[in-house]
């Protein structure tokens, strides 16, 4: 059981915090006023990064910063895919980390790749009030933003979440496994 918050609605404040990434904040803000069931494209890099992880590697990552270690920013689910918000300047510092901890040598089913958005990129953030509705198209915050200044976490805390989920998911043993085509005797029951 995750210990991870059950905030799946931005705050005025979180509001006025996701505006403050785009160029025109007071008109991002009226629009969400106007339509709060929309969402939005938003800029990366001003006010927050953004990576972008799948659904299920994504939770056991978002799962991973919520009970071992120190919580996480605003997380939303888009379109299959797991969106935490990271502090600027992540998307630029996380891939040579990775690199570094031999990223890709590993299986890549348990270790999928990260998509980094940083400056110059855009993501499709959650409408203010996303719920469960099926109008909002499987677009929703697991963790919305609510306060002005949210705590977002750095590049060496992303990928600390990343590698424990994926040692998470990686079952080492230190049997060979089996030969598929051995014949099995039960000698279990010897008279």
């Amino acid at each position: 059981m995750s210990s991870t918050p059950h905030v799946t609605r931005a705050t005025s404040e979180g509001a006025a915090w996701l505006a403050s990434a785009g160029a025109y904040p007071r008109s991002t803000l009226a629009l969400w006023r106007e339509r709060p069931d929309a969402p939005l494209v938003l800029p990366c890099g001003t006010a927050f990064d953004v990576i972008s992880a799948p659904a299920v590697f994504g939770r056991r990552m978002l799962d991973r910063l919520w009970d071992d270690g120190p919580g996480s920013g605003p997380v939303a689910a888009v379109r299959g895919r797991t969106l935490l918000f990271a502090a600027p300047g992540t998307a630029q510092r996380l891939p040579s980390l990775m690199a570094w901890e031999e990223w890709g040598s590993q299986r890549a089913d348990a270790v999928p790749s990260l998509l980094c958005h940083g400056t110059g990129d855009a993501v499709t953030v959650p409408a203010l009030d996303s719920g469960d509705s099926p109008a909002t198209g499987g677009c929703r915050w697991l963790v919305a933003p609510d306060t002005r200044h949210p705590w977002l976490p750095g590049p060496e805390v992303v990928l600390w979440a990343a590698v424990r989920a994926a040692r998470a998911a990686v079952r080492i043993s230190i049997f060979p496994p089996a030969d598929q085509d051995a014949k099995v005797y039960d000698v279990s029951r010897r008279r």
